[in-house]
């Protein structure tokens, strides 16, 4: 076990590698930013990090791995892969974009951080004669976290199932070590009615964009009825194709989100009621599907967290006083319900929100670069705190297990 003083030297280690190759990982960065590409779609994108770890010395990397654009690369302190003894740490990278404003979220910088912090942290470690467990280190490349879920995808492939800790961090406007992403789940409405014409003999329609119409409505009005902090939001994104034509058929999408996983089925069901009872009401059918995975809330790991700001105060990171909550919703939600991990914010430079055309051009700056990479620098730091401090590791593991009980849910 590593005193404070040579951990500390170690550390400094890391932030040397990654000031060192800034240049490269930049230009990583940049190239996934200049591809912006949808959910399933990032091929060029694996392509760039596939053949980025394909030129660096030692690691295993496996493209196209359980997804046709997920990927693995692994390296690991010894050739004795005895699962029982090897403290096997992941670092998650993201990479699709949204249509239409490109990397607005900032998933370019997601996955320069994961890069950077494995490979500063491999570096830190080949440069120690005594390193108290062998240890792998895993990068996952996990496409498809704006639309569809890839994590969810990976999970139940069982990618995570050998992984004893996992990092990962989302820019932001502000740094903070952890936000309450909310659960969420899509839902697509199909209302099927009766064509005729509109003006001739209306009677004998049945009209599906009436169905959709009171079903917005309704939701509309369920809205003063939930709980404050619970949210539902969609469009009608088909009304039916002309005027004088009775519409037959309408769709509608919504998000349902809720704080906490297990409060979703309430929700859903009070939708679902409002869709049910607007097609009776006309005299449509309707169908009712969830065609994406439910993504979950992110279970709080102090451990970590705290692991985590020691490391990036130390670096000269300024943090909220109080973690804050956070609206959106992420698929790493459902990897915090199978491995204990962190999924800090960080800032980039701007005040500008995600998923805007500003944030997109901010994320493929220059002036990002500073912030990304300190923030590898704490992650990477973070996970030799629990690499060398065995019991914190043990710790980290106990808070896990009793946060996964509490919730009383399965991934």
């Amino acid at each position: 076990m590593a005193v404070d003083g040579e951990l500390q030297r170690i550390k400094d280690k890391v932030g040397e590698y990654i000031d060192a190759a800034q240049e490269k990982l930049h230009a990583l960065s940049n190239g996934i930013w200049s591809c912006p590409e949808l959910a399933y779609q990032e091929k060029q994108s694996h392509d760039i990090l596939v053949s980025f770890f394909s030129d660096e010395r030692d690691w295993t990397v496996e493209p196209k791995f359980k997804l046709e654009t997920a990927f693995r690369a692994m390296w690991c302190t010894t050739d004795n892969l005895d699962r029982d003894h090897i403290v096997n740490v992941g670092f998650l990278c993201e990479y699709d974009a949204l249509p239409g404003i490109g990397h607005a979220c900032g998933h370019n910088l997601i996955a320069e951080v994961g890069v950077a912090a494995a490979l500063a942290l491999k570096r830190a470690l080949e440069s120690q004669p005594h390193i108290p467990v062998p240890v792998k280190v895993t990068v996952l490349g996990t496409p498809a976290e704006e639309d569809g879920g890839g994590k969810v995808d990976l999970i139940q492939a069982r990618a995570f199932e050998d992984l004893d800790v996992v990092f990962m961090a989302h820019p932001a406007q502000e740094n903070s070590a952890f936000h309450s992403c909310m659960a969420i789940t899509d839902c697509t409405v199909k209302c099927h009615g009766k064509a005729s014409h509109a003006a001739a003999y209306p009677w004998e329609g049945l009209n599906a964009l009436d169905a959709a119409v009171l079903a917005y409505s309704s939701l509309s009005v369920l809205r003063q009825q939930l709980k404050p902090d619970w949210r539902l939001h969609g469009i009608i994104k088909h009304g039916g194709t002309k005027p004088n034509i009775i519409p037959a058929y309408t769709e509608l999408e919504y998000y349902l989100r809720t704080p906490l996983r297990r409060d979703l089925p309430e929700l859903q069901s009070k939708a679902e009621a409002c869709f049910r009872s607007a097609a009776m009401a006309t005299g449509c059918e309707v169908d009712i599907t969830y065609p994406n995975h439910a993504y979950s809330n992110i279970l709080q790991n102090l451990t970590l967290e705290n692991l985590y700001k020691k490391n990036g105060k130390a670096l000269g990171m300024e943090f909220k006083s109080i973690c804050g909550s956070f609206s959106g919703s992420t698929d790493f939600g459902n990897v915090s319900f199978v491995v204990p991990g962190i999924h800090p914010f960080f800032y980039i430079g701007t005040t500008a929100l995600n998923h805007t055309e500003e944030y997109a051009a901010a994320a493929g700056s220059e002036k990002a670069q500073p912030y990304t990479l300190q923030t590898a620098k704490a992650l990477a730091m973070t996970a030799l705190d629990v690499i060398f401090h065995p019991e914190l590791l043990h710790q980290v593991k106990q808070e896990f297990t009793e946060a996964v009980q509490k919730e009383g849910l399965n991934p």
